[in-house]
């Protein structure tokens, strides 16, 4: 794993129901961008010096960016077939 200040590290959920964790690397600690990172984690708003586990992995802000577009574009549409089956079983 390889990072820069300005990275996201990105923690995934752990369980079915469990929330994703991210983090903005402030500093990094290793050789050649390994760990460990100094994370802001955006959930708790903290800051620690954090040595990633298997279940982890990095993305530049453009990568997380693109990601969260992609989600965001699912959910709405999602939402639009939601709301065009509700109108449908109201007019029925």
């Amino acid at each position: 794993m390889r990072a820069k200040p300005g990275d996201w590290l990105v923690v995934e959920a752990r369980t079915i129901d469990g929330d994703v964790r991210r983090g903005l690397i402030e500093e990094v600690h290793g050789a050649d961008g390994a760990p460990p990172y100094f994370v802001h984690w955006v959930d708790t708003g903290h800051r620690a010096l954090t040595f990633p586990g298997p279940d982890s992995h990095v993305l530049s802000a453009a990568e997380l960016r693109a990601q969260e577009e992609v989600a965001a574009s699912r959910f709405s549409s999602v939402q639009r077939r939601s709301e065009r089956a509700a109108k449908e079983i109201r007019s029925s």
